[in-house]
């Protein structure tokens, strides 16, 4: 061991001080007029005080107490929440490019690698983005073409329901693989039959990832990834789901795809390879496999859960309360009888309509919203964001925000329908969020959800299993799913 006389020892200890002093100074001075919030701990920040199973909670009671806008230090890392409509609507809207960066996440960094279109930012984010909503409307999304797709996948999935013969069975795969069709045909041009063994392992695959983003553990991972890496837990779970789905994904769609016909695309897998073949520099840089294995991903993860899962919440409610499914019933006999449920009915019936809009709201699908962060330092209310901030729009706190909403927390149909029974809107019903980072699959998904719930209670009444108990709280993960349930599809005369 080297021994250190007492001045060396002294003047280490003095350059350590003023090198924390000068790191303090900085760090200080950078979150100058930063909003407030709760006292940190050493290490773990504001951890300890948030919610383990739904984080969204802890916030929104924070902001009682701090504000719309306050911060939290997640670990080492402080992130900035936004809450209740009119602040997320004025920071993703008046302030659209000032927060319209996603952040690095350390678990996403590691499973989708920068490429798709959901987690990745600049020229590359704009590029893909233009063109999934592009070849989105090519292919249909909101178009008749599309429409009929889902019309046909209708049937399939009545067929299924009725071979159970009003007896009870669980609808989560039947309704998973239903929708998740819809997006299939979009990318491959073709459909799986429900009990196809990869479709199932597919979404058995995003189903566990989904499962395990809100858990502690990828929260401390995403805190500290060079710490906390190396152990159990659902963060590793997530990176070799992720690598799977990846894989499957370059298999099952992108090899078959290879030979496209510049001339004659079919479907958007053949539009993005046509880009690749076209020789410009934008062809290299960003209509790569990669890019083209990322987006895929996105598609089809956000295609698949987020419509299923509210379609699930929609049956779950109406057995829950029959007279609301009643009334639906009702009113679709009265106005279009036994045709063919579409698109432009939902005009025609403001109270099915009303119901829908509900079942989102209330089933606040994605209570904390995805990550944003400043892409340059933004004022912001009074306080000082620095550019590459976390900030958290909570979308629970608009979809319950009771200036907007009479009864927030209760299942409540007349939030969208005036005294006359008129449909009406709401300008805090956002579950698809706003500004530049708002669901590219808006379209899609509201008429998939207007056609196969319209469908569905047109030929089914929906009740429970005898002796069943109907729990409206939703299952712990980062989509508000409901728990695991079994519902009997009474066919109607």
């Amino acid at each position: 061991m080297i021994a250190m006389d007492p001045v060396t020892i002294l003047l280490s200890v003095v350059v350590i001080l003023c090198l924390a002093n000068v790191f303090n100074n900085r760090k200080q001075e950078k979150y100058k007029n930063f909003p407030p919030g709760p006292t940190t701990l050493p290490l773990i920040g504001s951890l300890h005080l948030i919610d383990k199973d739904k984080p969204h909670n802890t916030f929104i009671k924070l902001a009682e107490k701090y504000g719309p806008v306050f911060s939290v230090q997640l670990g080492s890392e402080k992130s900035v929440i936004l809450c209740g409509y009119d602040t997320i609507k004025d920071a993703l809207i008046n302030h659209a490019e000032e927060f319209s960066e996603r952040p690095e996440s350390p678990v996403f960094a590691n499973t989708l690698r920068r490429y798709g279109v959901v987690f990745t930012n600049g020229e590359n984010w704009k590029v893909m983005r233009r063109f999934t909503l592009s070849t989105l409307r090519d292919y249909g999304m909101g178009k008749k073409s599309i429409e009929n797709k889902i019309i046909d996948e209708c049937e399939c999935l009545m067929q299924t329901f009725r071979s159970y013969e009003g007896k009870p069975f669980n609808n989560m795969t039947i309704i998973n693989a239903a929708v998740a069709n819809i997006i299939v045909s979009i990318l491959i041009g073709h459909r799986f039959e429900y009990g196809n063994q990869s479709i199932l392992r597919l979404m058995s695959l995003i189903n566990e990832n989904i499962k395990f983003l809100e858990s502690p553990m990828v929260r401390l991972y995403n805190s500290y990834p060079s710490v906390v890496g190396w152990l159990p837990g659902g963060h590793r779970t997530i990176l070799e789901n992720s690598n799977k789905m990846l894989e499957f994904l370059r298999e099952t769609f992108i090899k078959q795809e290879k030979e496209v016909d510049i001339n004659d695309q079919r479907n958007l897998i053949e539009s993005f390879l046509a880009k690749q073949q076209e020789g410009k520099p934008e062809s290299t840089l960003y209509y790569h496999d990669n890019n083209l294995i990322g987006l895929v991903s996105n598609l089809f993860a956000a295609g698949m859960e987020t419509t299923s899962t509210t379609l699930r919440w929609g049956l779950l409610l109406m057995m829950k309360y029959p007279n609301i499914q009643k009334k639906v019933q009702n009113e679709i006999e009265r106005v279009i009888g036994s045709a063919q449920p579409q698109a432009d009915h939902r005009k025609q019936l403001p109270y099915t309509d009303a119901v829908i809009h509900e079942i989102q709201r209330f089933c606040d699908l994605i209570p904390g919203n995805l990550q944003h962060s400043t892409s340059r330092d933004v004022t912001f209310r009074g306080y000082v964001i620095p550019k590459g901030t976390i900030v958290l729009p909570i979308l629970s706190s608009a979809l319950k925000d009771g200036a907007y909403f009479e009864k927030p927390e209760k299942f409540y149909p007349e939030h969208f329908l005036d005294s006359e029974g008129h449909f009406k809107k709401n300008e805090a019903f956002i579950p698809f969020s706003l500004g530049k980072r708002s669901c590219a699959g808006e379209t899609l998904a509201k008429m998939e959800l207007f056609v196969f719930f319209t469908t569905l209670l047109q030929n089914f009444t929906f009740q429970a299993p005898p002796g069943a108990v109907l729990d409206l709280t939703p299952a712990i993960g980062f989509v508000n799913a409901p728990l695991p349930h079994e519902i009997c599809a009474i066919p109607r005369s």
